[in-house]
């Protein structure tokens, strides 16, 4: 067979379809088909050699290559695929790719190559081969699979039939080749594919020459730049450093240590709209050595906005914008030194009721907007709302006294200046306690300190501010021990209840008493409510405190009804513990405990605790009527209750003020007062209790008005309950019905 021959099936190979498309199973099929035709041989086969270790080539000092999976791939034989597959793993002798590497094909007739026969042996014995020629499939020096031709004769193989099999084997390299080619180019395709369409920005940069190779069309997206303005640019042209060249270099000396660098930051696109930027930037190395950095980026403003807000709503006072207190106290528990100042707004309470919650509101609001004026103006550290109408200001440290004082006179007259809410002409009516917080840091906390000062300037005249001074520190030492103190006689029992009687003036007779709340102090002896009850109620002791009184005097109620003694308790209820939200409980427990007679408990509360929430107290005093349970007012004509909402409670009894009853024989207007309570009383049909009578001339002028009830020293103080029954008994006119009034705050 001459060389044109060889030539023209060369020429076949080379052009084939599936040559040029990179078919090589197809490629290896007309491969075998042609050569064994052309060498009337008895077997050519093309097989494909895969490494069981990591590495493609195949070395004699590599022991874990010397176990091979041989993949046949094309065969030209009289038996079918199946018939092989036993041999698909084989030990095969290291010399054999040793062999294959240095001398390119290995010749069974040439004794000075590898004996193919017993490489081979079940191979070869199977199929009865005597002669065979295997050439190595070569890409780059790397073996990557065998073209074997097998003759079941003798044959003596030429040179030029050697050589024209080994173009053929060539043939078969360029074809796995373009093979590989085409799959590491359909990869690429795939994988930049995938990066075009990533919402994420994707960019890759050469950190030796800071120059980004490439970046996909999501950064033309987000930041409004055409990718021609970035792509194959300098890195220090992004947004990200063109004004911060700095952050440029720290990123790449961190790139440099194998570091990566990830953060938001805050940008402006082009058009000048800004956006948060989350990146990511990984470096690697590329197998011929150059660095890269891969970033990988996101427009996250989305994320960042909702954090901030919810931050925001964690921290600020939905309604006014300020800073709430879980912001402010933090702050406060930091300060060494500075002003804080605390303000609360007078009669906010009764304002939001009768005015509604909406004008309510647009006065706070006003509140807030002008205290934010005035700390700009100071510039304060924080200024916050922390309570319903409680605002708080902290400024920082001031070296003059005069100064702090004009400046609290200022927001004082700012504050109260008149306001329109709704086309209504306001006054807001602040109240405000300063405290210099270097004076008590370290002794007592600042915010308790200004509550006690606002106690105190709401109960001045004129300007309701007042500054933190030694003696409200003395008082305020005073309270602290008897809050201390009051915690120790709740555990100990250290608290008795005194009777005071009632009188019916109409009748002459006693009716029953009021039981008061005495404190058996260990050091200080027996202490007066007036001692303690304010500061039980500022520490909410007062619940415990009320609740003892309340099944004290029910208990009582109970031993003296079992005497058959016809009574009626009067309980004399604090504003915190009549709006704790479990009065309702409580009593409806007691008076079944101790079997309560209906209409014998009556609870009271004064005027203007009772206005605090109408809404609540009406529904509460309804459902307690419900129970048999009566309501009596205590200190009447003090507060500012209307006849409105007076005539919708289930009202017992009115109880006038001991300071309208001790200037009865000297003030007219006293007089004049008390005589229109005793007619109001009449026609609502409501009991009343005139209370301080200490003089016959002040019982003969009640008597003379109708009035039904009287108590005070004209009759009796206080006494314990065995004096109580003594008292009651020494009087030859036994009482029809004994009212027994149990009142914690006198």
């Amino acid at each position: 067979m001459n060389r044109k021959e060889q030539q023209h099936l060369l020429e076949l190979i080379v052009n084939s379809s599936a040559k040029q498309q990179g078919d090589f199973s197809k490629t290896a099929e007309l491969v075998c088909q042609l050569l064994r035709e052309y060498f009337a041989a008895s077997f050519v086969s093309v097989w494909t050699l895969v490494s069981q270790s990591a590495n493609d080539d195949f070395t004699a000092d590599d022991e874990d290559n010397f176990t091979c999976e041989h993949t046949l791939v094309a065969s030209k034989i009289d038996e079918t695929l199946s018939h092989l597959s036993h041999l698909r793993h084989i030990t095969i002798d290291p010399q054999y790719f040793n062999e294959l590497r240095s001398h390119r094909y290995i010749l069974s007739s040439d004794n000075s190559h590898i004996n193919l026969v017993e490489t081979f042996s079940d191979y070869y014995q199977h199929h009865n081969i005597v002669t065979s020629i295997d050439i190595a499939i070569r890409i780059n020096g790397h073996i990557e699979g065998v073209l074997s031709v097998e003759s079941c004769e003798k044959v003596n193989w030429i040179k030029s039939d050697i050589q024209f099999a080994i173009q053929c084997a060539d043939q078969l390299a360029l074809t796995l080749a373009t093979r590989y080619t085409y799959d590491s180019n359909e990869q690429i395709y795939l994988l930049r594919n995938a990066t075009e369409q990533s919402e994420h920005v994707v960019m890759l940069v050469n950190t030796d020459s800071l120059i980004i190779e490439y970046v996909n069309s999501a950064h033309e997206k987000m930041t409004g730049l055409p990718r021609e303005t970035v792509e194959h640019h300098s890195a220090s042209s992004l947004d990200i450093f063109r004004h911060s060249p700095q952050l440029l270099d720290h990123v790449i000396s961190k790139l440099r240590n194998s570091e990566i660098v990830k953060g938001n930051l805050k940008l402006a696109r082009i058009d000048g709209s800004e956006y948060w930027l989350n990146y990511h930037i990984t470096p690697f190395v590329t197998e011929q050595g150059k660095h890269y950095a891969l970033v990988s980026s996101y427009d996250n403003s989305a994320e960042y906005l909702h954090k901030a807000e919810l931050e925001r709503l964690a921290w600020h006072c939905s309604l006014t914008g300020l800073h709430n207190r879980s912001h402010f106290t933090p702050q406060l528990d930091r300060a060494t030194a500075g002003i804080l100042i605390l303000i609360d707004l007078l009669g906010f309470k009764r304002f939001n009721d009768t005015h509604g919650h909406v004008q309510g509101d647009s006065l706070l609001i006003e509140i807030a907007r002008r205290l934010k004026h005035f700390a700009v103006s100071v510039n304060a550290i924080d200024v916050a709302r922390i309570g319903s109408d409680e605002f708080a200001v902290l400024l920082p440290p001031m070296h003059s006294e005069t100064d702090v004082e004009q400046m609290i006179s200022r927001l004082y007259m700012n504050l109260a200046a008149p306001s329109v809410i709704s086309r209504e002409k306001v006054e807001p009516k602040p109240a405000l306690a300063v405290v210099d917080i270097k004076s008590v840091v370290g002794m007592f906390a600042p915010l308790s300190c200004a509550d006690i000062t606002l106690q105190h300037a709401k109960k001045k005249n004129g300007a309701h501010y007042q500054f933190f001074n030694e003696a409200l520190l003395e008082t305020f030492t005073t309270n602290a021990e008897i809050e201390r103190d009051l915690h120790s006689a709740i555990r100990g029992r250290e608290f008795e209840l005194y009777y005071q009687p009632l009188m019916d003036l109409q009748h002459n007779q006693y009716i029953g008493a009021e039981a008061l709340i005495r404190w058996n102090h260990p050091k200080k002896g027996v202490l007066y409510p007036g001692a303690f009850i304010e500061i039980a109620e500022q520490t909410g002791l007062i619940n415990q405190i009320g609740e003892w009184v309340l099944e004290t005097a029910c208990k009582q109620l109970n031993l003296w009804q079992h005497k058959n003694v016809n009574i009626t308790m009067h309980v004399n209820v604090a504003a915190r513990q009549f709006f704790s939200g479990n009065l309702y409980e409580q009593v409806w427990r007691l008076i079944t405990r101790y079997r309560i007679k209906p209409k014998t408990l009556i609870l009271e509360i004064t005027e203007t605790e009772l206005m605090g929430d109408i809404r609540y107290a009406i529904n509460l005093c309804h459902e307690l009527a419900e129970l048999g349970v009566g309501l009596a007012i205590d200190d009447f004509g003090t507060g500012y209750s209307s006849m409105k909402y007076l005539k919708q409670f289930p009202i017992s009894k009115l109880k006038i003020d001991r300071s309208f009853i001790m200037d009865i024989s000297s003030s007219h207007e006293s007089r004049e007062i008390v005589s229109a309570i005793i007619a109001m009383a009449k026609a609502l049909n409501i009991s009343l209790t005139a209370e301080g009578v200490e003089t016959k001339e002040q019982e003969e002028f009640l008597t003379l008005s109708a009035c039904h009830h009287a108590q005070g020293f004209l009759y009796s103080p206080a006494i314990r309950v065995n004096d109580f029954a003594l008292f009651i008994n020494a009087h030859e006119s036994k009482p029809q019905k004994l009212v027994l009034m149990s009142n914690s705050l006198v």
